[in-house]
C-alpha cells in the first residue's frame, strides 16, 4: 500500500482490529459468502419444512448451521450459528409473506382459510372454535404477518445455535 512518509509501508487493517479488538480465529473463518448461500438454502427448504409447526422452524436454523459446516469444514460459533438461522428464517418469512401477499392480491383468502381448516381438521384439530377461526383470519392481516416473522426469526435462531452444538464436535474414530 502507501507509506507514510516514514519508509513504514502501511498495513489495511480489519474493523476488529479499528476498535481495538483482536481479530479472533472464528472470525477470520467465518465467511459470510458461504453463510448467505447456506440460508437461502436452508430458508428455501425451510418453506418447505416449516409446514411442521414450530419443529420446522427449527430444523431450517439447523439446516442453515448443516450447509455452512459442510461447505466451510468447521462450525461457525453459537452467535454466528444464530445469525445463520435468523437468516434462513428471515428467507422463509420473506417468501411466506410474497405468497401471503399474492393470495390477498388475486382475492383468495377465503379459498387458502378453507384449505387450512381441511388441513387442521385432517389433524384432528377443533376448528369450530372462535378462536381458531380468528387465528387462521389474522395470518392474512399485516400483523399476523409481523407475529409471523417474530415467531419464524426466534425459532430459525434457536435452532442455528442448538446446531452450533450439535456440529461443532464431531467423533473421532
Amino acid at each position: 500500500m502507501g507509506g507514510d512518509g516514514n519508509g513504514e509501508s502501511l498495513e489495511p487493517i480489519s474493523r476488529a482490529e479499528e476498535f481495538g479488538r483482536p481479530l479472533s480465529a472464528p472470525d477470520q473463518l467465518f465467511d459470510r459468502g458461504v453463510a448467505g448461500r447456506a440460508a437461502l438454502k436452508a430458508g428455501l427448504l425451510g418453506v418447505f419444512v416449516g409446514m411442521i409447526p414450530f419443529l420446522g422452524i427449527l430444523l431450517t436454523g439447523l439446516l442453515a448451521v448443516y450447509f455452512y459446516r459442510r461447505e466451510k469444514k468447521i462450525a461457525p460459533t453459537t452467535g454466528a450459528a444464530l445469525c445463520l438461522g435468523g437468516a434462513a428464517g428471515a428467507v422463509v418469512s420473506g417468501i411466506n409473506a410474497l405468497f401471503t401477499v399474492a393470495v390477498i392480491a388475486l382475492h383468495a383468502q377465503q379459498k387458502c382459510i378453507d384449505g387450512l381448516v381441511e388441513v387442521a381438521q385432517r389433524l384432528g384439530i377443533s376448528t369450530a372454535t372462535p378462536q381458531f377461526q380468528a387465528a387462521v383470519r389474522e395470518l392474512f392481516t399485516p400483523a399476523g404477518l409481523i407475529s409471523s416473522f417474530v415467531i419464524t426469526l426466534v425459532f430459525a435462531s434457536v435452532g442455528g445455535a442448538l446446531a452450533s452444538f450439535l456440529f461443532r464436535y464431531t467423533p473421532r474414530v
